[in-house]
């Protein structure tokens, strides 16, 4: 009965030092930005990216965006932009944002969160098609 209760502990130990250890070694590439659709619908238009923590597959919620670009850089006019504006989140884990795509094309949006815990940040740049 003592060894059951000894090998139970020092089963407990080992598994909470494999949690511990996983968790301490995090970094920004366990984690990915994803569109969630490649097209988006040219003029007024909300683009939404997913959070995943690339080791589980599991969405991040949370994350504290801090910036966000949009660009033509894809066809060659990364000076040609357009303002980002957040949105509330209507599902764990992405991001929705929305913006005014005035050309079909290619376009970068480019952003940059913290996700809690973590010390550094996670950087993506998602490249995706404005069509009319």
């Amino acid at each position: 009965m003592k060894s059951k209760l000894v090998l139970r502990a020092a089963m407990l130990a080992l598994a909470s030092v494999i949690v511990s250890s996983h968790a301490a070694v995090a970094a920004p590439e366990d984690y990915e930005f994803q569109l969630v659709d490649n097209e988006v619908k040219q003029g007024e238009a909300v683009v939404a990216v997913r959070l995943v923590d690339k080791r589980t597959g599991a969405p991040v919620g949370d994350a504290v965006v801090f910036t966000t670009r949009m660009d033509m850089a894809p066809d060659g006019m990364e000076t040609m932009t357009t303002p980002v504006e957040a949105m509330p989140s209507e599902e764990a884990g992405v991001y929705r944002f929305k913006t005014d795509l005035p050309m079909a094309g290619g376009w970068r949006f480019s952003i940059a969160a913290k996700v809690q815990g973590e010390t550094e940040a996670v950087e993506s740049r998602l490249e995706f098609k404005a069509v009319q």
